[in-house]
Order: C-alpha cells, then sequence, then structure tokens
C-alpha cells in the first residue's frame, strides 16, 4: 500500500508540473495569437515528439523530455540592421557575430513573405512584453489559486497564545539538531525557572496585553536578559511568572540558517488550523515571493552544498532540488502514514503552488534564454523609441535580441549543468522531510 501510495503521490504531482508547464506556454501563445503573431508550434517538454497533431498552422503536441516546454513564435529574432529578412548572411568573420548572424538564419528559413507584419520583432514593443510576460504570469496567477484554495477552505497553521512545549535549558540555534539534547553544562531555560507549564494562555508580557504570539515574539526577542513579568491563565485562574529572559541564538526567520543573538524564553505554541480570508493569501504570497527571490539569490552558494552531498556531505535539506527530487518529496509525502488525507494533500498543493511560484521568478530573471531576458528587450526598444518621439529623433528601430545570444548559450549551459546537479544530487543523496 505505502508503494502504491508513493507512486500515486509521484504520478499526481507530475501531473500537476505538467499541467503547469503547459498553462505557461500557453500563457505566451494566447496574447500572441491576439496579437496576430504567427505560432507554429505549442509542445510540452523537449527531443523526440511523442504524439503531434497540427490545428490551423499551429502544431500541438507532447516530447519525450517532460522538462518543460516551447511556443514557437516566428520572427523572435530580427534581421541584422539594413538586412532584408530573406537576404539574412550565411557566414561571418568574427565567432560572436556569427553566432547570432546563424541564429537569424535558422529564424528566417521558415518564413514566408506573407508573413510579414506577424512577425515577433515587427510587432509594437508593448505587445512583445505582454506575450513574453504572460507566460511566468500564467504561474503566479496558479500560485496563488492554489495557496488561495489551501488557506482559505483547508486552513493554515496558526500559532495561539498557549504554550505547547516549554523548553527544559538553553541550546543555541546553530547546534540545535534532533539528537541534541540537554546537558549539566546547559543554562536551564528561563521558562523552566519561571514555572511554565504546558497549556499555559499567556495574558500579557512585561505589562503589554498579548492578543497573538506574533505580538509576544518580539517583546521576547527585545527583552534581551531583562527581568519579565508574564501573566498566564492556567485552569481559568490568571497567575503572575516572573523571571530572566537570556540571550540565545536563534533563526533570523523561519527556514534560515543565519542566526541572531536575542532575547529568548523557552517557550513555543500551540498551532491550530484556521481558515483565512483574501488578505491573509495575498500577504502569504507577498512573504513567499521575498523568501523565494531571497532563495534564488543564495542559490549558487546553495548548488556548492549541493555539489559536496554528491560525493557523501551532509544534504542540507533548504537546499534546492529538482523536479526529480520534488516529485519524490511527493511520493513521500503521499505515503506518509504519519500524517491524515488532509496533510497529505495541503501538502502536495503547498509543493505544487510554491514550485509555480518558484518558475515564475526564476524566468522573470532579465536574462536571455529566460522570458525576462526578451522583456527587458522589449522595454528598452520602448524606452529608446519612447525618447526617439520626445527629442524629434529618428526611430532607432527594434532592439537586436541576437546580439544578446552569446549570453544565451552560456545561461543556457548553466542552466543545464546546474539541473544535472540537482538530480544526481536527488538521485544519490536526496532530502528527506520524514525520517523512518
Amino acid at each position: 500500500m505505502t508503494a502504491l501510495l508513493t507512486i500515486l503521490g509521484i504520478v499526481v504531482f507530475a501531473l500537476g508540473i505538467i499541467v503547469s508547464v503547459a498553462l505557461h506556454e500557453m500563457g505566451h501563445m494566447l496574447p500572441a495569437k491576439a496579437f496576430g503573431m504567427k505560432v507554429t508550434q505549442f509542445f510540452v517538454g523537449f527531443g523526440r515528439t511523442v504524439w503531434s497533431t497540427k490545428r490551423g498552422e499551429t502544431e500541438y503536441g507532447f516530447k519525450a523530455i517532460p522538462a518543460g516546454g516551447f511556443v514557437r513564435i516566428i520572427g523572435m529574432l530580427p534581421p541584422a540592421k539594413g538586412q532584408d529578412p530573406g537576404k539574412v548572411r550565411k557566414a561571418s568573420t568574427g565567432p560572436i557575430q556569427s553566432i547570432a548572424e546563424n541564429a537569424r538564419n535558422a529564424e528566417y528559413e521558415t518564413i514566408d513573405p506573407a508573413d510579414n507584419g506577424r512577425l515577433f520583432y515587427q510587432k509594437p514593443w508593448w505587445q512583445k512584453l505582454i506575450v513574453m510576460a504572460s507566460g511566468p504570469l500564467v504561474n503566479v496567477a496558479i500560485a496563488f489559486v492554489l495557496f488561495g484554495g489551501l488557506f482559505m477552505l483547508y486552513g493554515a497553521n496558526v500559532a495561539q497564545t498557549t504554550v505547547s512545549t516549554v523548553t527544559d535549558c538553553v541550546i543555541p540555534a546553530s547546534q540545535a539538531s534532533v539528537d541534541r539534547k540537554c546537558t549539566d553544562a546547559d543554562t536551564v531555560s528561563p521558562a523552566k525557572t519561571a514555572g511554565f507549564q504546558v497549556g499555559d494562555r499567556i495574558v500579557s508580557f512585561n505589562g503589554t496585553q498579548i492578543s497573538s504570539w506574533d505580538q509576544l515574539t518580539p517583546l521576547i526577542r527585545a527583552n534581551t536578559d531583562k527581568p519579565a513579568t508574564i501573566v498566564v491563565e492556567r485552569n481559568g485562574a490568571q497567575q503572575t511568572l516572573r523571571t530572566n529572559t537570556i540571550v540565545n541564538q536563534v533563526p533570523k526567520e523561519a527556514g534560515s540558517d543565519k542566526f541572531v543573538s536575542v532575547g529568548f524564553l523557552g517557550v513555543s505554541p500551540e498551532m491550530k488550523l484556521e481558515r483565512q480570508g483574501p488578505a491573509f493569501v495575498v500577504d502569504k504570497m507577498g512573504e513567499l515571493t521575498v523568501a523565494t527571490v531571497k532563495a534564488i539569490g543564495n542559490f549558487p552558494q546553495k548548488l556548492v552544498g549541493v555539489a559536496k552531498s554528491i560525493v557523501g556531505g551532509e544534504r542540507d535539506e533548504n537546499s534546492p532540488m529538482s523536479v526529480v527530487g520534488a516529485s519524490r518529496v511527493a511520493g513521500e509525502i503521499a505515503s506518509n502514514q504519519s500524517l491524515t488525507g488532509g496533510e497529505r494533500i495541503a501538502f502536495l498543493i503547498s509543493l505544487l503552488a510554491s514550485l509555480n511560484l518558484f518558475l515564475a521568478l526564476f524566468n522573470f530573471i532579465p536574462l536571455l534564454p529566460l522570458d525576462g531576458g526578451h522583456m527587458i528587450g522589449a522595454i528598452w526598444e520602448g524606452i529608446r523609441r519612447g525618447f526617439a518621439r520626445l527629442f524629434g529623433r529618428p526611430d532607432p528601430g527594434y532592439v537586436d535580441v541576437a546580439k544578446l545570444l552569446p549570453i544565451a548559450y552560456v545561461m543556457a549551459s548553466v542552466i543545464t549543468v546546474m539541473g544535472v546537479l540537482l538530480v544526481i544530487a536527488d538521485i544519490v543523496n536526496p532530502i528527506r522531510l520524514f525520517n523512518g
């Protein structure tokens, strides 16, 4: 049964990824067609064609390697300055110029004179921007719908003001692990000294009335090693507990591997599942967006740790993983008997939503071959032409993104190497969310 659930989880998650990719590419295709651009291919996957069918001028289908997808919009690369689209030069004396010209040559081999006016580069800059931005924006929309459904229908774990655990001793977060136990050398926690008990509801902290755990946390942290008077409700009656908080290392933020020294009490809250409203979804999406951008910024550094884990190093559970790793985690979640059915579904939805948000933000990076590279080209074209009109100067023409193709090839190679590295790590030393 466990093996069946694992396979089911992997299959369901993989289908979710395929649908997400198809919707991303549809986000490019639909506005392109609406603006009159010629779209000849719409495929999910890469490599050998498994199945395809032609509808009108567009071929739709699936390819053998489900590692993405693409839409072929004719005329993505403009002809070189002063050249006719049908007469692109076949050779060049310079290697970098040759790359651009060869790409242009391949681009225009299938262009018919009747396509004039329907080529991507001929369209207004704002139409090109919409076409390229719509793909990742679809992924943002998918993430919002999934997170919205999850938080508004199922709920989110919200920290209550009720104490669920009382720490026996003070252990720096940088040393904390599942195997780390208190020793005689460790300082007794302030909460233990004060006499906290599981089930206590915190009413006030140093005279400030407490209505949520999020309100309490900064008060404790700011108290450093000063006296603390805490009123709790226990068995229907209020009691006053006194202690001194202590300075301790704690994570800078949830899931972070950076630590700060702040005031520490030694209690953790009871978590309760509560349905949320649209405002919570928007706020949470904002937090996740910021966290994802930071994760992308730290990606190269994290990748070093991933490479070390391949040869026997410890794999950080917060390290990036490939689609292979994410699918394996999905299978692990689906078969975990310690979770309820609702918790498993919620985990899978959250995982797919997070992946869509990551794909969207990654594609917004302003470098070719990512969507953001074409978006920057369109924006720069709009700026140049706008300034030319404003100051009565000649039209500067289209932005020649073909000149950036050497950078695009380097980026594509880097992305491929990173992807292969993550796949290998996810096979030989995968991230395990659950022990046993």
